[in-house]
């Protein structure tokens, strides 16, 4: 259902507040140079910092942009059931075409308790569901007989994973308990080996910053053109790194800006501008993978 290069947009924020012209005009840029999807208000989009009216804003601006030139797949995920519940009915009045829901973090629940949650979650809704594994955040871990089992018992709504767990071995094991289960990475730079194994595309930082060189490594590497691919990909990891060279998005935002005078590189509390090490490091990785705006 979903494939290729998925940026997981970066929120501009301007003073303080949604920078609703940048964002638009950074969703024209993603689609103009490649990608196959957008997801507003994942993790890179900060919404952990966002208020609920942000939120819900955010996700109407993305789907009102796209204009259904290409799917988005809104982050409405939370660590309560209820407020889960609440943004994923406002993203289905925005217009969004699914949802992106991370595990709940904090709450620490049990296999148990997550089969619950999501299972409660996929009876009331109409949009299809990724589902986001990322432990290293949210420290609960959807193992993969989780995920199996809640493919299994909602095949026609539950139907891929955004997996940042870091573990490849899992795409195999998915893949056996679910073949129809559209996988996805969350990490960067594990992507040209999740092809190899079975994945189909990823959920991408550096999609914010090079769009079109994660575009054509995607096409390459589905078209099993190892050789083009892993060429892109040896341009990429250093961008790949980078990206991480201090808190995310901070390392993302300042890219950003470096490209384009309207994106400004503003994070929110607790995340504070990349460090001066960080910024050299982006500086020189965009240099070497050869990205303009």
């Amino acid at each position: 259902m979903f494939t290729g290069s998925i940026p997981a947009l970066a929120t501009p924020f301007r003073d303080g507040a949604f920078d609703e012209s940048a964002y638009r005009r950074f969703i024209e840029w993603q689609i103009d140079n490649g990608a196959s999807a957008l997801v507003p208000c994942g993790t890179t989009g900060e919404s952990a910092t966002l208020d609920n009216d942000e939120h819900h804003l955010i996700i109407k601006t993305c789907a009102e942009a796209a204009a259904g030139r290409v799917p988005v797949i809104a982050g409405a995920g939370s660590n309560d059931t209820q407020t889960a519940l609440w943004h994923i009915k406002e993203a289905q009045i925005a217009g969004a075409d699914a949802l992106l829901l991370v595990a709940p973090y904090y709450n620490r629940p049990s296999q148990a308790g997550l089969l619950a949650h999501f299972s409660y979650l996929a009876e009331r809704t109409d949009l299809p569901i990724v589902l986001y594994n990322v432990p290293g955040r949210s420290v609960t871990d959807i193992l993969p007989e989780t995920v199996v089992e809640l493919h299994r018992r909602f095949p026609e709504k539950i139907v891929a994973l955004k997996d940042a767990s870091g573990d490849l071995s899992r795409v195999v094991t998915h893949r056996i308990g679910a073949p129809q289960l559209c996988q996805l990475s969350g990490d960067d730079p594990l992507m040209l080996a999740g092809y190899a194994l079975g994945q189909v595309g990823c959920i991408s930082v550096t999609a914010n910053v090079a769009p079109r060189m994660c575009a054509d490594f995607h096409a390459a590497a589905a078209q099993g053109d190892f050789a083009t691919a892993r060429e892109i990909n040896e341009r990429l990891y250093p961008l790949h790194k980078a990206m991480f060279a201090d808190a995310s998005p901070s390392p993302a935002k300042y890219a950003l800006s470096k490209l384009f005078d309207w994106f400004s590189p503003e994070v929110r509390l607790p995340i504070v501008d990349c460090s001066d090490a960080a910024k050299a490091a982006v500086d020189e990785a965009i240099e070497g993978a050869g990205v303009t705006p």
